[in-house]
């Protein structure tokens, strides 16, 4: 499967990306080097993490049957001090609603980080990502 995107610079350190798919969204560069209008591409890869994390938990809950009302995660990470500036520590919550089992739960999360979530299993070649998680009952 080839996938592929396009970079048009806007100015200043911005650009335009715009997928196969036809969906766009603009990066920026940090503010010390004169930017901070859009995420940066760093952030994006750590997004991308949280999304596809959320992807596979949302598709595998559903199969199991478990009756989610709110998913919500948290990422933040450390990156290395020296070039090429890669995430070395990668820290996720997640916080999912409803009526869920644990065990389901936590067989969805063991299946999408250790087989589906590519994002995940290529940051984990640098990052040591670990995950914490709680299922909050409606009121």
């Amino acid at each position: 499967m080839t996938m592929t995107v396009k970079a048009a610079w806007t100015g200043g350190i911005r650009y335009l990306h715009t997928s196969g798919t036809g969906h766009a969204l603009v990066t920026d560069g940090p503010e010390p080097s004169g930017g901070d209008t859009a995420p940066t591409p760093m952030e994006l890869v750590l997004h991308g993490l949280a999304g596809c994390t959320g992807v596979d938990l949302s598709l595998m809950l559903a199969k199991m049957r478990q009756r989610v009302t709110a998913l919500e995660i948290t990422v933040d990470a450390d990156r290395a001090d020296e070039h090429p500036r890669v995430y070395t520590a990668i820290r996720m919550h997640i916080r999912v609603s409803g009526e869920v089992d644990p065990r389901k739960f936590e067989r969805a999360l063991e299946l999408s980080h250790g087989t589906y979530c590519s994002v995940s299993a290529m940051l984990a070649s640098t990052a040591a990502i670990s995950t914490t998680w709680e299922i909050v009952p409606e009121a």
